[in-house]
């Protein structure tokens, strides 16, 4: 039972609940029924079918609705007392600034990105209010607490970036079937059913393919006096035969790899399709375009059987059918959608074809549906334990009881008949750019870096600002904002075409640049270091950033691998990122763990809790960031090279 003094708190709280997922529908149902009055919901989603098996809070008829407003109305039921301030928005919206935040007592957070939740991190800093942090997937889970000047803050220690790949690698040299995966769902899935300008590395890059008639022109557009039966084998024939054959001319990639295989439908499939024992009424009649199957007309049942060479083949060309007869309006605007039956089994068709070709084992559709939709399965009773976790850090940040707060990591297994293990949190990074304004250092080539380069690699996408202003002494370089004069947004708009060295205020080696985002409230400094030469293969962005928290992934195979050299204009890389949704990063910290506020290392705790903590590691880098509940999961993090024994905790 809660004293006097806790539900005196609890009462008078005013809580703010971002994200209303796995996490955020117990969550929300915790707090109501612990006694809190006064709660707001910022959710940006709407509620889909793979949300039901473990969002409580949600029924069939809610698909398509708002989370945050729904959950409201649930919760409602059994607590009609209660106040709920619902909000069907992105959290980066301008309207949730600092002041917005000043109003709460606690943030409480149930995010899906790693971006948005730096952004959350930085306007609690800025606003100064308590913040709670929270991950589940599968069984793992944690809680942490950050507390402005008390604690370390959300980004004091490293978090992994998705993981990407070369382009390169992808539609040449693959090694893994995650490779075929990304070529099969980014690649070929894109041009033949998304946006037909784009340019795409399917294309063949070879001096001589113009010479050949057949292949200077655009193969996969379809032919006036071509059916569909045709088309399909001719498709075929170009990704997994002749596209083979061009690269197999490059002996010099192959001295050290193994040869990829030709394939040609005449080598695989019958001349005519044959009849299938599957149901084709079935498969062609469904009323949802979404549902449409060619595993039902080609009688496969089950997603977990391993389909051979043929099978796949099969499947591959019926999808490809399926798809221009059944879903023709919307081919030019299709993306991958993990929930499109018929997209899933294309893809992994597609996939397991390739990795035949390439001598990669193949998968079945069920696990190649994980992969391609970054699946970890959820675990409802995972999710219902971190949110008691959080109400419990909530309730103890209410009462200004520093000294009880603790960072909670739920494990699968236990150790010393213990599930969940409590540390005692740090004080803050002093090396940290968000909470202790560390000055970062970046090397790049002042003379061919354009601002933009800066802007999308740098300040965007490394140090996660949303509305970025960049000045050089007192000269302003670039700023976005809806309040800027026209022939400001022009004036920045053609900064960001120049090189860094021809700036009207000349970026060069030995400059220093101040990088703020007002609506963080966060600013840095940044030395320029100009540097020549760069690793072409180590360092593609020729950037490098130092003096800030990078992704744990730069020494590992879990680790962000920046692209080199492309002609998509999509990306110069394919990249397998969480879906957007709910549960969200763990953090497994390996020299050090608390338990009922005492110190002691870990391998003080008995072997099984170092064989958890090492099983879940090589786990997860097996994973290589392929991770997700089955709607959509964020960043799992395994903190094992953090140096915890040189930190502070907290007094």
């Amino acid at each position: 039972m809660a004293s006097e003094e806790q539900l005196s708190a609890i009462k008078g709280a005013k809580v703010l609940m971002v994200g209303a997922g796995g996490i955020g529908c117990e969550l929300l149902k915790t707090l109501a029924l612990s006694g809190f009055e006064d709660i707001h919901i910022i959710d940006m989603d709407t509620i889909e079918v793979s949300n039901l098996n473990r969002q409580f809070l949600f029924r069939q008829k809610h698909v398509g609705q708002s989370k945050a407003k729904v959950a409201r109305e649930a919760v409602l039921k059994f607590r009609p007392h209660i106040r709920i301030t619902p909000y069907h928005a992105n959290v980066k919206d301008p309207d949730f600034n600092v002041d917005f935040f000043k109003q709460f007592n606690v943030v409480l957070n149930g995010l899906d990105n790693l971006d948005a939740r730096r952004h959350v991190n930085r306007l609690c800093l800025a606003s100064g209010v308590p913040l709670v942090e929270s991950g589940t997937t599968g069984f793992l889970g944690q809680v942490t607490v950050h507390v402005k000047g008390k604690t370390e803050c959300y980004e004091c220690q490293p978090k992994p970036a998705p993981k990407t790949y070369p382009v390169c690698t992808i539609t040449s040299t693959p090694s893994k079937f995650v490779h075929c995966i990304v070529w099969a769902k980014d690649l070929l899935f894109t041009k033949l059913f998304g946006d037909k300008n784009q340019e795409n590395d399917l294309n063949v890059r070879s001096t001589d393919a113009s010479s050949s008639s057949e292949h200077a022109e655009d193969v996969f557009e379809r032919r006036a006096d071509e059916d569909i039966e045709q088309y399909g084998r001719r498709i075929y024939d170009h990704v997994f035969g002749y596209n083979i054959e061009v690269a197999l001319r490059n002996e010099e990639t192959w001295k050290n790899r193994h040869r990829p295989r030709p394939l040609y439908t005449k080598d695989v499939l019958p001349p005519q399709p044959v009849e299938q024992n599957g149901n084709k009424d079935k498969a062609s009649k469904t009323c949802d375009p979404s549902s449409v199957s060619a595993m039902a007309y080609l009688g496969l049942k089950n997603p977990q059987d391993l389909w051979s060479l043929r099978e796949n083949s099969e499947v591959f060309l019926e999808a490809l059918k399926l798809f221009f007869l059944k879903r023709e309006k919307e081919i030019g605007q299709l993306g991958f959608d993990k929930d499109d039956q018929l997209a899933v089994e294309f893809v992994t068709s597609a996939a397991n074809i390739r990795a035949a070709s390439f001598g990669i084992p193949l998968h079945s559709l069920f696990e190649a549906k994980g992969i391609a939709g970054n699946i970890v399965h959820a675990v409802a009773t995972t999710n219902a334990i971190i949110a008691g976790l959080i109400v419990l850090e909530a309730m103890k940040v209410l009462q200004n009881d520093v000294k009880s707060y603790r960072m909670t990591y739920c494990l699968e297994h236990s150790s010393r008949k213990m599930l969940l293990m409590p540390v005692e949190p740090f004080e803050p990074n002093k090396s940290c750019y968000v909470c202790s304004e560390t000055p970062l250092t970046l090397e790049i080539n002042t003379h061919r870096s354009k601002l933009r380069d800066f802007v999308e690699k740098v300040v965007k996408a490394k140090l996660g600002m949303s509305l970025p202003l960049i000045m050089h002494g007192v000269a302003l370089l670039y700023e976005v904002g809806d309040d800027l004069e026209e022939d400001e947004v022009a004036n920045y708009a053609a900064n960001l075409d120049k090189v860094l060295s021809e700036l009207p205020s000349p970026v060069t080696g030995g400059t220093i640049l101040t990088v703020e985002d007002l609506q963080q409230e966060l600013k840095c400094s940044i030395n320029i270091k100009h540097r020549e030469e760069f690793d072409e293969e180590k360092e593609p962005d020729e950037m490098v950033l130092s003096g800030w928290t990078p992704a744990l992934a730069a020494e590992k195979k879990t680790k962000t691998s920046d692209n080199g050299p492309s002609s998509s204009n999509a990306s110069q890389a394919s990249q397998l990122e969480p879906e957007d949704d709910d549960e969200l990063e763990i953090i497994l910290k390996d020299p050090e763990i608390l338990s009922a506020g005492n110190k002691r290392k870990l391998s003080d705790i008995s072997d099984a809790a170092d064989s958890e903590v090492s099983r879940v590691t090589g786990e997860m880098q097996t994973k290589s960031h392929v991770e997700e509940d089955d709607t959509h999961t964020d960043t799992v993090m395994l903190d094992g090279n953090s140096d915890i024994s040189k930190k502070k905790r907290v007094q």
